[in-house]
């Protein structure tokens, strides 16, 4: 196998790809993936393993589904290509909840303990918000930078921040809903090609649920965290870590900083990483990478029939 020679990454992705009968290629012949998701669903009195194949939908798109049903979905999707290649990440990354995902890929979480922790955050980040209108944005066409100061400008009226930088020119805003509504108009004048408004269940990566912060940093101090020699690359500052208290500081930050999924992606280049493995729906991630450096090798494993591509893909390098 040719991948002896490339430096590689495993990354995940966050919320917005989940669907209906994700993850089930996956389960089908390991039952005790099935005992995994019943056991969850026991514990927290929740049934989110027909949520995930049935549906509905509306119900799956509830963060406090959509969270641990992303990171079982990655996590399994991984073990399948493990399974199949002896292959091990040099680096490992998440956008958002999919920071969760990556640590287990790492070893620093188990799967059961990861699946319990996203679950109270997708609580938590709904909780935090106190009921106040609210809103987020994706704007196309405009720089990172330029959003940001847009989005400095526009809080002098109504609190709104540049949430995620996921590509060069796509940025995510959050906040209040006159601030976003503000920024979105600042970003059409300015020359944003698009910008769309996003159907989400609060102002995530915004400082309006701090305490979401509070109460997870509260929750990871039930969990084992355990030590690891594969480096994640935090959202918060896009720096390479293997410091267990670190990297949990960074956990709770990252509910309420910007995802600096731009600075992640430049960061792992630059320590020389040329192939990527994205796990989870859609393939989100790798759409994104393309637009941020067009060198590099992505491979998307979302569904079983992805492995086989993969397989014959890594045998070309």
């Amino acid at each position: 196998m040719s991948l002896k020679n490339h430096k590689i990454a495993f990354i995940f992705p966050g919320q917005g790809a989940q669907y209906v009968g994700m993850a089930s290629d996956f389960t089908e012949d390991r039952p005790e993936l099935k005992n995994v998701l019943e056991q969850f669903d026991k514990e927290n009195n929740v049934t989110l393993a027909k949520i995930m194949a049935d549906g509905p939908s509306e119900l799956l798109k509830e963060t406090r589904f959509t969270q641990p049903a992303l990171l079982f979905h990655g996590v399994v999707a991984m073990q399948k290509l493990q399974s199949a290649l002896d292959i091990k990440p040099d680096y490992v990354a998440g956008h958002s909840l999919g920071e969760f995902t990556a640590l287990v890929a790492n070893g620093v979480l188990s799967l059961e303990d990861a699946m319990y922790l996203v679950h109270k955050r997708g609580e938590f980040m709904i909780e935090a918000n106190d009921g106040q209108p609210f809103g987020m944005a994706a704007v196309m066409g405009l720089s990172g930078e330029k959003v940001s100061q847009i989005c400095k400008e526009a809080s002098e009226k109504a609190l709104v921040v540049a949430a995620n930088f996921n590509t060069p020119v796509q940025t995510v805003v959050s906040g209040t809903k006159e601030g976003v509504e503000l920024a979105c108009s600042m970003a059409k004048e300015a020359g944003a090609k698009r910008v769309v408004m996003l159907e989400v269940g609060g102002p995530f990566h915004s400082p309006l649920i701090a305490k979401a912060g509070e109460m997870l940093t509260k929750e990871m101090e039930k969990i084992t965290f355990n030590e690891t020699d594969i480096p994640v690359v935090s959202n918060v500052d896009a720096e390479p870590q293997t410091n267990i208290s670190v990297i949990k500081s960074n956990l709770a930050k990252q509910v309420i900083s910007s995802v600096y999924w731009v600075d992640c992606i430049e960061k792992m280049i630059e320590e020389g990483v040329d192939v990527f493995f994205e796990f989870g729906p859609k393939k989100v991630l790798a759409g994104m990478i393309k637009k941020i450096n067009r060198k590099v090798k992505v491979y998307g494993i979302d569904k079983l029939e992805d492995v086989e591509k993969v397989l014959e893909g890594v045998n070309e390098l």
